[in-house]
């Protein structure tokens, strides 16, 4: 169990107490005459309980082989991307079952190797599938819309055609939609991030190899804002960087290590609320960290392990309109909610 505490100018309130193995580390808060005494405390402005987890490996509904990534629609529907089993599960946000759709395969509808998934503001599904070189987009109920891929997917960059190639797409999981419903793709291998209209229509990119503002290291994942600021996870430099919708840099922060604000490995994704709350799957430290927009941080949780409240490489990440954080825990096979606890009032 995991100790959260809060500090108001009154008093100060211990939530839970934390036992790891044979050590045991506890708060113990005596009221006596009125006055509070504390023996020890830690303070945090939020804390973040388990609330409820579904999913074992497996090939059944409900069941998930390597589930890669989690969105989340505007009625609080729940889509996983079970990508070992190419295909897309949907689920109602307390984790019952609703339907499935996605076969390995290139026809349309059929997936290999999916690696992202986002929503769009009217509940259109976009599945990042890879292994096909190509984004296809569903109704929230899984009927295929559209695709892009081949040589349409090249004409729209401007390249050259001629050589009949196959154009790839970006290879690990990072496609992100903002308000207006454009959508941006991290394009790993070259760098970059680009942005496309709902229909697929290309629009912008920027982004080069390097340490500089608004250069990358292979980035793994973007996110949108409500303002539709673009939250880009720099991997490879061990950081996050944010941009306008149009690409100009705001800020950035982070650095490698194991430190609040730091990242080890190839932390996997990002995920904003409505109120501009930056979550991160630091996947290399089995954690989830909560910042600020400007990137100060707020709390963590999360060890590796099997138990509530643990990962094995957490892959995914969403949040629902209440604030629920629901992570996809890849190594484990399943999908953990958790809720704020807020400090209680003054």
């Amino acid at each position: 169990m995991k100790i959260i505490a809060y500090k108001n100018n009154v008093k100060k309130v211990i939530l839970d107490a934390f036992l790891m193995d044979k050590s045991i580390f506890f708060l113990l808060t005596l009221f006596l005459a009125g006055s509070l005494y504390t023996a020890s405390v830690v303070y945090a402005i939020d804390g973040y309980s388990f609330v409820r987890m579904w999913g074992s490996q497996g090939t059944s509904d409900a069941q998930f082989t390597t589930p890669a990534g989690v969105a989340i629609d505007s009625q609080g529907n729940v889509y996983v991307l079970d990508a070992g089993n190419n295909r897309v599960q949907k689920f109602s946000n307390n984790g019952t079952f609703i339907i499935k759709w996605g076969i390995q395969g290139s026809a349309d509808g059929q997936f290999n190797n999916p690696t992202g998934i986002t929503v769009d503001p009217l509940g259109n599904v976009y599945v990042l599938d890879a292994g096909n070189n190509r984004v296809q987009k569903f109704t929230g109920d899984g009927t295929f819309i559209t695709s892009w891929n081949s040589g349409n997917y090249r004409k729209l960059l401007g390249e050259d055609l001629s050589g009949g190639e196959k154009p790839k797409l970006p290879s690990l999981p990072g496609i992100a939609v903002d308000p207006a419903g454009n959508i941006y793709f991290v394009d790993t291998p070259d760098h970059k991030i680009k942005k496309f209209s709902t229909d697929g229509s290309w629009i912008s990119e920027w982004g080069s190899n390097g340490i500089g503002e608004g250069e990358f290291s292979f980035p793994s994942s973007v996110a949108s804002d409500p303002a539709g600021n673009i939250y880009v996870l720099d991997s490879g430099n061990h950081r996050i960087q944010i941009f306008t919708g149009d690409g100009k840099f705001i800020t950035k922060w982070g650095t490698q290590g194991t430190g609040d604000g730091q990242f080890t490995g190839q932390f996997s994704n990002i995920a904003v609320d409505r109120s501009g709350n930056v979550f991160v799957a630091d996947s290399g430290n089995n954690r989830i960290q909560k910042f600020d927009n400007t990137g100060k941080f707020i709390t963590k949780w999360g060890t590796q392990g099997t138990g509530d409240g643990q990962f094995a490489s957490p892959s995914g990440i969403a949040i629902d309109s209440s604030g629920n954080v629901f992570v996809a825990d890849s190594g484990n096979n399943r999908i953990e909610v958790f809720s704020i606890v807020r400090p209680p009032p003054s």
